[in-house]
């Protein structure tokens, strides 16, 4: 008998396309959410569902709420251009969120210097 499937997708593609869209490789998600890629795979190919505990870490890994990523609430896309060099950007930015906060601020420093000196500043939370 077929799993069942809830909302629009099955767990296991709403993770490949959350994760594809955070940045993420299988092994990023992993380490982020302490498990092992061959889990994370494991979910994606619809082998199995995680246990609530798992669901939590994963959601919590890909900054997402339990109930998008179960399916029980719509996935609030943050959509990034079909540009290519957008994209790259986007995945590269992303990694910086899971720097620790030292390098993080570095890196806006650096930013924010090459912005002044073409005229737009980037806002931070600084």
């Amino acid at each position: 008998m077929p799993r069942k499937k809830y909302g629009e997708t099955s767990f296991g593609a709403r993770l490949t396309s959350i994760r594809q869209e955070r940045g993420f490789t299988q092994v990023q998600l992993a380490k982020a959410a302490g498990t092992t890629q061959r889990a994370i795979s494991y979910y994606e190919n619809e082998a199995g569902y995680p246990p609530a505990p798992a669901v939590m870490d994963l959601a919590r890994a890909l900054h997402v709420s339990t109930d998008e990523l179960l399916g029980v609430k719509p996935f609030k896309s943050e959509h990034v251009a079909d540009d290519p060099e957008t994209r790259r950007l986007w995945k590269r930015f992303q990694q910086i969120s899971h720097m620790p906060e030292r390098d993080r601020r570095a890196i806006l420093r650096v930013l924010n210097h090459f912005a002044v000196s073409t005229g737009q500043l980037i806002q931070a939370n600084e």
